[in-house]
């Protein structure tokens, strides 16, 4: 009897301890938030630096911005548990996700207006390049694309604009710069490029700087192609953070501007600076549109190939897509 009870004595207190292989997510000693490289880091730096404050004090772990150079650094920081969540554009949230462990969990939303924004094509104001100048891919100008995982400086004008007229911007211009929102309308401004890529949301961030080479910027460009709308962008984290962690971002989060009072006020026009009304709660779904532009486009270039293989992938892809969004009522 006795050999018994110490053998279930021995049980339960095993049973309390748990699996000792399954081992709790440490709890970081400091949370770092990775911010993508749509403008100079100095901008970024400014507009996001007293929201990250207000994180740290509600978390109660310091919080460290992370800027990289481009995007892939931002999602493979991700990847190797150098960030653990950020502010990322529609596609490199995407990789972010398949490639980082990462999944949705907030998104921006518009401040005025309805939520998304577009892809466009901006020209130096009177230079007399049109669309159509663009398209004849005679190499006679130099275009600016966005970073090679941005979504409206890369992927939304290759799946709108180029793929469908079978145009290769490496094989249609006479240079082809990749840089970020920011350096391109710079570029074509003080005519450097000819054109270049960009989107709504950063022609509206240039106006709200209200300096003088904000203004002599937005002056000397303007748009002759314009992208349908894509979404707003995600917030990604990474899934293997510790869920009281979690827990504490999103208590802060999806409190952070919203009802009345001085506190709320303030809050709001922090958030007016990152071009957003308070965080609405995402997730992985989020990216559907943005995986179905992708799908597309890849699925123009494999008919265009004659790709048969490609294609079946392209179809089959959007056929997936196009399942999820039903079980979603989308």
């Amino acid at each position: 009897m006795i050999a018994r009870r110490a053998v279930l004595a021995l049980t339960l207190a095993l049973a309390a301890c748990g699996n000792p292989t399954e081992k709790a997510p440490a709890k970081p000693a400091v949370v770092n938030f990775s911010i993508i490289s749509t403008e100079g880091r100095q901008t970024q730096e400014q507009d996001w630096g007293p929201f990250l404050a207000d994180m740290e004090k509600a978390i109660g772990i310091p919080v460290k911005p992370f800027f990289g150079t481009n995007y892939t650094a931002l999602i493979e920081a991700m990847r190797f548990k150098q960030t653990d969540l950020g502010w990322f554009s529609n596609q490199s949230g995407l990789e972010a996700v398949r490639r980082a462990n990462g999944e949705v969990f907030a998104r921006t939303a518009k401040p005025n207006g309805p939520d998304g924004y577009q892809a466009v094509v901006v020209v130096k104001k009177g230079s007399g390049v049109t669309l159509e100048k663009l398209l004849a891919c005679d190499k006679k100008l130099n275009f600016g694309m966005g970073d090679a995982k941005s979504t409206s400086g890369t992927l939304a004008p290759m799946t709108y604009l180029f793929s469908p007229r079978g145009i290769d911007p490496n094989a249609c211009f006479k240079t082809l710069r990749s840089a970020n929102h920011e350096a391109n309308l710079f570029s074509v401004a003080q005519g450097l490029l000819d054109a270049a890529t960009n989107n709504t949301a950063s022609i509206d961030r240039m106006a709200m700087l209200k300096t003088d080479m904000a203004r002599n910027t937005l002056a000397n460009v303007e748009v002759i192609w314009t992208s349908p709308t894509i979404p707003e962008d995600p917030m990604v984290r990474r899934k293997d953070l510790d869920p009281a962690i979690k827990a504490k971002i999103d208590a802060f989060v999806f409190s952070y501007g919203v009802g009345d009072g001085p506190e709320a006020e303030r809050q709001r026009e922090i958030l007016e600076r990152i071009q957003t009304k308070p965080f609405v709660r995402a997730d992985d779904s989020h990216l559907l549109p943005v995986r179905e532009m992708e799908a597309a486009g890849q699925l123009i270039v494999a008919k265009r190939k004659g790709d048969a293989p490609a294609v079946a992938t392209a179809q089959a892809e959007l056929a997936k897509i196009a399942a999820e969004k039903k079980a979603l009522g989308l």
